[in-house]
Formats: C-alpha cells, structure tokens, sequence
C-alpha cells in the first residue's frame, strides 16, 4: 500500500523560532545564497520517494551562515498514522547520538583535561584491564579502530544492563588496537561508561545540563516522556518486542541499557539539530563567548571534526565521519572535503560544510514498519548533492 505523500513546507524570515531560544534566525534562502526553487526540487525528490515507499515521512532542514534558511517535512507519521509530519515531529536519531550526543561529550571533558586521548581505557574503568585490551586508548574508541566487536547481542545474551556492561568489557578483541577500522557500537558503549565515570553523572544527565539546556534543544532527550508520544514518529514493528516501536529506543542493546547509551537513546527535531549545527559551526570558527552557550575551543572542535590517521579504510574523524574519497554515501560528491556528518540506522542524518557554512538534516523513520526496507540508504548523497547544487553565491555571514 503506498502512503499519502503529504507535504508541509514551512518558511519565515529573519524571526526567531520560539521564545527560548532566540538565537536561531530563519531567513529567506536567497539571504545566505541559497535558491528555494533548488531546494524545492529536492522537497519535490523526497516526497516522490515517500510514495514510492522508501520512508513514510521525513523533515529536511538547511541552513547557511548561522541561519535556518529552509524547512520542508514529507509524508506522514507511519502506516497507521496518517497525520502529516512537520518541523515538530521527534525522531528516533539512532547513531546520531554518537555525535551529538556522546562525542560532544568527550569534546567538553577534554577540553576541561578531564579526558585524554592518548589515555588507556583501563585508566578510566579498571574493570576493563584485561592485558589483550590494555593497548585501547580513548582514541581508538572515537576513531573505531579499538579492535572491539561491532556489535553483540546483549539484548539477548545478558539479563540486565549490569551484566551486558561485564559480557563487553570480558569479550575477546577481533584485531589488535589500531590495526583495523571497524564501527563499533560496543566502543561507543565503553566511552559512554568512561564520560559518566569522569562527569559523575549519567550521560542523559551531563548532556541536558551542559549542552541541550543551554541550546535551547527542548525536544531533544533521552528516553522522552509519554507526553511527547503524539510527536514521535513510530519505528519499526519489533519481532522481539512485539509491537510497533514509538517512544523508546529502537536499537535493542540501547533499550537493554535503560535506554541510554553512547551509541544510540537520543530523540529529536529537525530544528534542535539546527540549533547543534548552528553552535558547533560557531565553534570551529571561534565565534562562540558571544552568548551563553557552551564554550568549546575552535582548535579542538577542528581536531575532532578532521579525519584521523588510522587504519586503511577509514573516513573517521573522533567520532564524527566525513566524506568519502570519490564520493557517493551519504555525504554524496559534492560536499567540500572538510565536512563532517555522521548516519542513523533509523533513517537519520547530518552534514555540516564548515567552508561553505552550511548544514543539512536529514530525518525519517526508514525502518518503519521494518528496517529491510532498505530505499534510503542510497538517496541521503543525492540529497546532500541537490542541497549544495542549490548554493548560489558565498554569500556573508549575518553577524
């Protein structure tokens, strides 16, 4: 049965979107060089995939020079939700926790030289010294080259968050560290213990006091309250579960966890992405002191945006990803070689083109009803494309 493709497109001019957080401006594409008939032609693209069923709705944002300067959602909630989407419908971002969430962590902890790069793992949790794994450092967990497993069972194999914790920390290494790339969620699940142990305090926790509050990211949390059910948008209709997943984490090691974890939890909007975007790029050109946001410095957001040596294979920067040689993946050809992004299994994404200023969020729920549907992993470069195709002039900053 193929779903309604209902489209809401949502623009304004130089306003703020709401009452807290007035920093984040909307203007007119053509102000910061951007063509709304290009962007168009790619809400036109993805409302004619949500028909054909590669994603039952999704939100596109784009933004330039410290603005949102489009917005547009496709489709509808899900094939029992025919409500359309718009920009406050929540998603389930997956593995873009890793980056906005987890990685911006480690980013303020070492920044305060709470957290060493070159530190051994073993350093932060003793528990994690079994001598086949002492060579791990906290690098080899954000670069994806610890040698860990990519991914285990846990939701399985183990009866409570506890023990899964011990089952990672005792399990065999696949490579020695360094010597091979590998995503890891188990990584990313071992750096999530190594941040609470240092903040002394949960993940969720460190992140809503230092980073979501002060952003004005209202919509974008862990483990959201039923309040905001009607707003999310439903994943997949879980065989282990046994229902149609809405509210709570798909991944099911993430669930496993009490649904916080470094590598997936976070829910949000397309528009509290923006306002990430927004900052993070005011990091890397040291524009930030200005406001009350955080404060990161511009030389370490550039280290952790840039891609790292390591092993043959890999795009990694710490945490972050960027684009692949020759193009093509989700990044597609066009954005300059500096980008950084990074995917969620649940149909999620995010570039961001420190030269050009530029920013684009990508968010739907692809799984839904099941994540074989598999239509949008190849449309999310061609997507990234169209949007830099759609750049006019390299128009100013509005400062």
């Amino acid at each position: 049965m193929k779903r309604a493709a209902g489209l809401v497109l949502l623009l304004a001019a130089c306003n703020p979107l709401d009452s807290d957080s007035p920093s984040l401006r909307r203007v007119d594409p053509a102000e910061v060089g951007l063509s709304t008939a290009g962007l168009d032609n790619v809400t036109d693209f993805l409302r004619d995939r949500v028909a054909e069923d590669a994603f039952p709705g999704g939100v596109l944002v784009v933004g330039r020079h410290g603005a949102v300067a489009y917005v547009s959602a496709v489709g509808q909630y899900g094939d029992d939700d025919a409500r359309p989407v718009d920009e406050t419908t929540i998603y389930d971002l997956a593995s873009l926790t890793k980056v906005i969430g987890l990685t911006t962590a480690a980013m303020l902890l070492v920044a305060e030289d709470e957290l060493g790069l070159e530190r051994h793992v073993a350093h932060y949790l003793p528990e994690f010294s079994d001598p086949r794994k002492a060579g791990i450092t906290v690098r080899h967990l954000l670069t994806h080259s610890s040698g860990l497993a990519a991914w285990a069972p846990l939701y399985l194999e183990t009866p409570n968050a506890d023990s899964a914790l011990q089952w990672i920390f005792r399990s065999e290494l696949e490579s020695p560290p360094g010597a091979e790339y590998r995503y890891s969620d188990l990584g990313a699940i071992v750096l999530t213990q190594i941040v609470g142990r240092i903040a002394g305090a949960p993940l969720d926790a460190m992140l809503e006091e230092r980073v979501f509050a002060p952003l004005g990211m209202g919509d974008t949390r862990f483990r959201p309250p039923p309040a905001l059910s009607t707003r999310i948008a439903p994943t997949e209709l879980d065989p282990w579960r046994g229902r149609v997943i809405r509210g709570e984490v798909h991944d099911e090691n993430a669930f496993h966890l009490g649904g916080v974890s470094g590598h997936a939890g976070l829910f949000s909007t397309g528009l509290d992405l923006a306002r990430f975007a927004i900052w993070l790029l005011d990091a890397y050109h040291d524009r930030l002191g200005r406001d009350d946001r955080p404060v990161l410095p511009a030389s370490l957001v550039r280290q952790f945006t840039t891609r790292q040596p390591g092993p043959e294979g890999s795009t990694r920067a710490l945490g972050w990803d960027t684009p692949t040689p020759g193009g093509g993946a989700s990044s597609g050809h066009l954005l300059d070689p500096a980008s950084f992004g990074h995917t969620g299994f649940t149909g999620t994404s995010i570039w961001i083109d420190p030269v050009r200023e530029l920013f684009i969020i990508l968010l739907t729920n692809r799984v839904h009803p099941t994540r074989e549907n598999r239509a949008l992993l190849r449309l999310r470069g061609i997507v990234a494309d169209m949007v830099v195709q759609s750049i006019t002039e390299n128009a100013e900053p509005m400062r």
